[in-house]
């Protein structure tokens, strides 16, 4: 029996949310091996990256729904990951988001996290979503307050990692 994923493609005004390509795995594997990870649990070994991009794919797969990279619209260059992610022990879905070294400051995560929401809310038909921010990660915090979420409990993982639980606004604005 032979399985095909389907990952859809997103436009937006500046960027091309798109499967994972090989031809994007270098941008990716600098980024994770890059101290920009240290809020998602890095840094990691280029191999690690590579399980890592592995993962994304497997996650549609796996829920049907997940995270594109983000790719600039014009040059279809790669800048980040941004989707829905919903590991095992995840209270529910979320809404993620990561910037490559250069795309920051661009407002690529913002653009790429509220297509991610809209199609979440939209396609699947979510009411509502969650983002979950490793404490001290400014930035990320910065963007959930600026995309309408407020603040709830945090939760920790099985790993013991403890997340901070920003919640969307309830259905597509």
């Amino acid at each position: 029996m032979n399985t095909t994923v389907i990952i859809p493609t997103i436009e937006t005004e500046n960027l091309r949310l798109r499967a994972p390509a090989w031809s994007d795995f270098d941008a990716f594997a600098a980024f994770r091996m890059s101290p920009r990870t240290e809020y998602l649990g890095g840094p990691c070994t280029r191999t690690q990256a590579f399980d890592k991009l592995g993962e994304i794919i497997g996650h549609w797969h796996l829920r049907g729904y997940g995270r594109w990279i983000v790719a600039d619209k014009a040059t279809n260059a790669p800048l980040g990951v941004a989707g829905l992610f919903f590991p095992d022990d995840w209270p529910e879905p979320e809404i993620a988001w990561s910037v490559f070294e250069g795309a920051e400051g661009r407002g690529v995560a913002h653009e790429a996290a509220l297509a991610s929401r809209d199609y979440a809310y939209t396609t699947l038909g979510w009411k509502t979503a969650v983002s979950c921010v490793t404490p001290g990660n400014a930035r990320s915090v910065a963007l959930a307050q600026r995309m309408g979420c407020t603040r709830e409990d945090d939760f920790t993982t099985r790993d013991s990692m403890t997340l901070e639980v920003y919640r969307h606004p309830k259905e597509a604005a």
